[in-house]
């Protein structure tokens, strides 16, 4: 019984995420839109929250839920139009922040280099707002009248999903590598801690191997994540 009920809710959730408008905004309050598609199955929040997907999403999601419909919550923001964002090139100074800030890595640059935002594949989140330095990103509307659905196809919302789960798979393995490479470095000194440490005092040698080995089986159990 346990199993089955596990199946219907990972289905329920496979439903939900798929009716988001993968925009990745968090207006919704949680990070991404497979946090609050969860959220929405295990009943933990209402299916008002989601201000991309506007009215309509709403009433998609509700019908999902078997709910009734509902008005989108204010405190979540309001439905609009599309919009995208885009770099004033004479302002730019190439700090990368709104690159790490991109759900969808749809700004491309390098550091100390002019960014530019690749318009197809932006998903008006306005992430990247906050993080700039210098107030050199404008948002313009790219949908006219449109708001909602009405202004966002499936086929945008499919390609944001794949970047953005690319990109989170992307980020996942920078990070182990990184803490593989920490731990070849710990391993390394722990082969010879008393040269690399410059330490005498056997208590405190041991005390520090201790440091060190607890802070590499850390490292291990987030690599199996």
């Amino acid at each position: 019984m346990k199993a089955a009920t596990a199946l219907a809710l990972e289905s329920l959730v496979s439903q939900l995420h798929a009716a988001l408008p993968q925009t990745q905004c968090t207006r919704c309050g949680y990070p991404d839109c497979s946090g609050y598609a969860q959220a929405m199955a295990r009943g933990e929040a209402p299916v008002n929250q989601c201000p991309p997907g506007g009215a309509e999403g709403v009433a998609r999601l509700a019908a999902l839920m078997g709910t009734a419909t509902q008005n989108l919550n204010p405190q979540n923001g309001s439905e609009g139009p599309r919009s995208v964002v885009f770099i004033d090139e004479a302002w730019c100074i190439g700090c990368t922040l709104c690159i790490k800030a991109c759900p969808t890595d749809a700004i491309i640059g390098t550091n100390k280099r002019m960014h530019t935002v690749q318009e197809e594949h932006c998903t008006g989140c306005e992430l990247c707002l906050p993080v700039c330095q210098v107030d050199c990103i404008v948002v313009e509307n790219a949908s006219g009248n449109a708001t909602g659905w009405a202004a966002w196809s499936g086929v945008q919302a499919e390609n944001a999903r794949n970047r953005y789960e690319f990109r989170s798979k992307r980020l996942k393995q920078d990070e182990r590598n990184r803490l593989q490479k920490h731990e070849k470095t710990a391993q390394m000194k722990l082969a010879d801690l008393a040269t690399h440490s410059r330490i005498s005092d056997p208590v405190a040698l041991e005390r520090k191997r201790a440091i060190i080995e607890a802070a590499m089986a850390r490292a291990r159990e987030k690599l199996k994540d």
